[in-house]
Formats: structure tokens, sequence, C-alpha cells
């Protein structure tokens, strides 16, 4: 069985659960995936399966992508590789719906978080700032020092400084699968995922399901 599926985030809104209780879910619109190339070991060294989601038009895509995908019959925007338990049981074309997951199973889900642009140490990393009296006017917001000139003599690596804030790979653990719908192609699952709506998702099977079991 491959281990996960792509898909696009659509909202947040609230379910009751059987026994009343209200429950925040993020829905998520889970394929429908084609599997674009198979991997296997005596040809790639590993074994995975390669799948497409979302189609285009021929014209956004370049020559060579459009001659990777020919054989899968489905010309689309995005490529990801996931691994699977059963490598013999996918072939080139296949189409895998959300009906891979099951309510109460739980998933890993992952993607790119929102982005704020350049910000600073304070919106950044949650610094309080230099004092606001004895004429420090200008010291409001600043990063304070960086480093002493004689020792350490440098800035280190990894210092907590301005810079780009957001848009990386974020991913949570361990959501429950609320309620699947297979004909709409979507996925509810409890609590939130990162990224903006209509945002890339990958969603796995969880990893450390059986320790929170």
């Amino acid at each position: 069985m491959i281990q996960g599926l792509l898909g696009r985030k659509i909202g947040m809104t609230q379910v009751f659960s059987p026994v009343g209780e209200v429950v925040p879910v993020t829905v998520i619109r889970v394929g429908p995936c084609v599997v674009t190339q198979v991997r296997t070991l005596d040809h790639d060294g590993y074994e995975a399966v390669q799948i497409g989601f979302e189609e285009v038009a021929p014209r956004k895509l370049t020559k060579p992508q459009q001659g990777h995908l020919k054989s899968a019959g489905l010309l689309v925007r995005y490529l990801r590789e996931f691994v699977t338990s059963q490598i013999d049981s996918h072939q080139v074309g296949d189409v895998l719906r959300v009906d891979l997951f099951e309510v109460g199973q739980r998933v890993d889900v992952s993607g790119a978080s929102k982005g704020r642009g350049f910000a600073g140490v304070v919106k950044r990393h949650g610094f309080r700032g230099g004092p606001r009296t004895h004429g420090q006017s200008d010291r409001l917001r600043a990063p304070g020092s960086i480093g002493g000139g004689t020792a350490p003599s440098k800035v280190w690596k990894g210092q907590r400084m301005a810079g780009r804030m957001g848009n990386r790979r974020v991913t949570v653990q361990n959501l429950e699968v609320v309620e699947v719908l297979p004909e709409q192609h979507l996925l509810l699952v409890c609590g939130a995922v990162p990224g903006p709506i209509k945002g890339l998702l990958e969603v796995r099977h969880a990893v450390k399901a059986k320790a929170t079991a």
C-alpha cells in the first residue's frame, strides 16, 4: 500500500462527534492522483511510486515533462514520490483516490507554511527589543549584539537575526482522520495543517501512530 497522496487545503470548519462534541477540522481535497512512474530496486536502487496531481494543459509543461508523463496518459502539475509496501501492486496509469485513508487513523500532513516576507527579530524570533528609556529611542526593536569584537570575534552560524520568515516545509504529525468523503475527494482531519488555503499538501500515514495509540 502506498504511504501517501497529494492534495490541496480547502479551509477549516467544525463538525460534531457522535457524542455531540464540536471538533475543529481541516478540509483537504486529496487526489485523484495518477501513478506516473514505478521505481524498482533493480533499475533505480530503491522502491517507490511516483504520483502526479492536478491535471493541466500541455502548454503549462515543458516538452521533457510531457514526454515523461506520456505513458501515464495524463498531464499533471505536481510530481512526488511515496514509499509503498507492495511495489508490484502499482502500475503506471493507476488512479489513487482519497479512500486510501479511513476514519480514525492517524496521518502526517506536510506543506509550506505561510510566507511572512522579510521580518525583524521581534516578529521572527520573539525578541523583546531594547530598553524604552534613557535615550534609547532607536533601540525599540533592535536585535542587540550579534557577537563580541574580541571573543568570539565573529558571528556564529545560525545566529538569530532578521530575515525571511515562513514559507518553509512544516509537518504536523498524528492528526486524526474524522471523515472521508470519496465522492467529493475530501478528507477531514482534526486540527490545523500548514500553509494557506489552496496550498499544496502531502498526506501520509503517520509514522508515530503506534506510539500514540
